[in-house]
C-alpha cells in the first residue's frame, strides 16, 4: 500500500532505488473494486515483471491480498498461487471476513494447503474492524485450521489499534510470524472503525515519526522474521514516499539492533 498508484514494475524499480531489497505486489484486490494488479504467469506482464525483478535485485516478499469471505472458492486462487511462485514469492496474506470461525478456519487451511505446493505460506493478517481483528483472533484462527503452512502478518499499526503490544507478540510461537510491517502513528487511539480505516489507508507516519513501540516489536520477533513497510502517504509523492518509508525504517532497526546488539533480517 506504501505506493499502491504504481503498477508492478514500475514499483520494483522505485522501491530498489530507494533501497528496499524487496517487494510486497497487490495483485488480487482487497474489496471488489479496489486496486490490483493481476500479472498472470505466462504474459508478458510477468515476464517484464520478472526481469524487472532480476535486473533490480529485488525479490517478492509477499503477494496480496485474499479477503476469506463465507463464498471463498480456495481452488480458484491456483492460478494467482502459480503467478506469485513465478516470482518467487514467499507468501499471500489474507485477512478475516467470515463470522463464521469453522468455516474461516476450513478456508484457511484450504488455502494453506493449494498454497503449500507452491512453496507460499498463508499470512493471516488482524484488522480491527474485520471479523479477525485481534492478535488474539488470529493466532485462535490458526489454531483452529491447525495448519503448517500459516503464519500471522503483525502490523505495527494494527497491533497497536486493536489494543495488544509487543509483549503480547513475544507470546507467539515463534514459528507463527510470518513477517512484520512497520510504520507510525500517533498515540491517541481513532475513536471508531470508521477513523480506524481512514488512518490506516491514508494517514500513517513514517517509522521512528510517531509513538508506536517499533523496537520493543523488533525486539519481539524472531531475528530471522522479514520486514516491510506499509505507509500509504498519499499527500507526498510516491518516491519521497518510498524513500521516507525506507530511510525511516532503516533508523528503527538500526537502533533496536543497537539495544539488542542484533536486528530482524530486513
Amino acid at each position: 500500500m506504501t505506493a499502491l498508484e504504481f503498477a508492478p514494475a514500475p514499483l520494483v524499480r522505485l522501491a530498489a532505488r530507494a533501497g528496499f531489497a524487496g517487494v510486497g505486489l497487490r495483485m488480487h484486490p482487497a474489496m471488489p473494486g479496489g486496486i490490483a494488479y493481476p500479472v498472470m504467469a505466462g504474459t508478458d506482464a510477468h515476464r517484464e515483471l520478472r526481469d524487472a525483478l532480476a535486473g533490480e535485485g529485488v525479490t517478492v516478499c509477499d503477494v496480496e491480498f485474499i479477503p476469506l469471505v463465507p463464498t471463498l472458492d480456495a481452488a480458484s486462487f491456483a492460478p494467482l498461487f502459480e503467478a506469485a511462485a513465478g516470482l518467487g514469492a514467499r507468501c499471500v496474506s489474507v485477512s478475516g471476513d467470515d463470522p463464521d470461525a469453522a468455516r474461516l478456519a476450513a478456508n484457511l487451511a484450504a488455502l494453506a494447503e493449494l498454497a503449500q505446493p507452491f512453496g507460499l505460506r498463508i499470512d493471516l493478517e488482524f484488522m480491527r474492524w474485520r471479523h479477525v481483528g485481534t492478535l488474539a483472533q488470529a493466532r485462535a484462527a490458526l489454531e483452529r485450521a491447525a495448519h503448517p503452512n500459516l503464519g500471522l502478518v503483525i502490523d505495527a499499526l494494527h497491533l497497536s489499534r486493536a489494543g495488544s503490544t509487543p509483549d503480547d507478540v513475544a507470546a507467539l510461537p515463534p514459528q507463527s510470524v510470518g513477517f512484520v510491517q512497520l510504520c507510525d502513528a500517533p498515540a491517541t487511539l481513532p475513536a471508531n472503525d470508521d477513523e480506524a480505516i481512514l488512518e490506516a489507508r491514508t494517514a500513517r507516519l513514517a517509522p521512528g515519526d510517531g509513538a508506536l513501540p517499533l523496537e520493543a516489536l523488533l525486539r519481539a520477533v524472531p531475528p530471522q522474521v522479514a520486514l516491510s513497510v506499509e505507509m500509504p502517504m498519499p499527500a507526498l509523492d510516491a518516491e519521497a514516499r518510498l524513500e521516507l518509508a525506507y530511510r525511516g525504517a532503516r533508523r528503527v532497526v538500526e537502533r533496536a539492533a543497537a539495544a539488542a546488539g542484533s536486528a530482524p533480517a530486513v
